[in-house]
């Protein structure tokens, strides 16, 4: 009777060792954290990208009104500028979100676009301000967008802000036109 017993136990045990019902659910297990880490960062960049064509077509389009003469003439404000620019970026979201700035250079070379973001990830808007200038000036127009990352832990490599947040910039460069005469 120990015989049959010792050979019942062995056989079962040969079943399962070959039985291979469960392994694609170990398998799934073992790569699943690396595949979703990989998926939702690359939706993270995506949406980052996605933003920043956004909000660069919205800068160009809008800062085409200073250029042209249209923002001077018309007497916009900076807070006029700023609707319109909100206006094409709906479909991003928060307006609350939007740094503008908009400066006259003498020259090319002397066009300052340093970033705002500090080394401790904080904003300085100190030299931040609304000169649309005249007729052959040279305008610096910077919009900057708060965007909260999605992904606190990859985010650590996209944040370039405090509180996981990626400052993103669009900047256009133009000598207004003459549209005094």
């Amino acid at each position: 009777m120990f015989k049959r017993v010792r050979n019942s136990v062995t056989a079962r045990l040969r079943r399962c060792l070959r039985n291979e019902d469960g392994a694609t659910a170990v398998e799934f297990a073992m790569i699943a954290a690396p595949f979703f880490f990989l998926l939702f960062a690359m939706l993270e960049v995506a949406t980052v990208f996605f933003i920043g064509t956004v909000l660069e077509n919205a800068v160009l389009e809008t800062a085409r009104q200073i250029r042209t003469g249209q923002a001077q003439t018309g007497g916009t404000t900076r807070e006029t500028f700023m609707d319109e620019i909100c206006d094409r970026i709906a479909v991003i979201g928060n307006c609350d979100r939007l740094l503008l700035d908009v400066q006259v250079f003498e020259d090319f070379g002397d066009v300052d676009q340093s970033s705002p973001v500090q080394e401790d990830g904080s904003l300085d808007t100190a030299g931040f301000g609304w000169d649309p200038g005249d007729a052959g000036d040279i305008v610096l127009v910077r919009v900057f967008y708060r965007w909260s990352l999605m992904t606190p832990s990859f985010g650590i490599g996209m944040a370039n802000m405090e509180n996981n947040q990626r400052l993103i910039t669009s900047a256009t460069v133009f000598r207004n036109e003459p549209f005094d005469d």
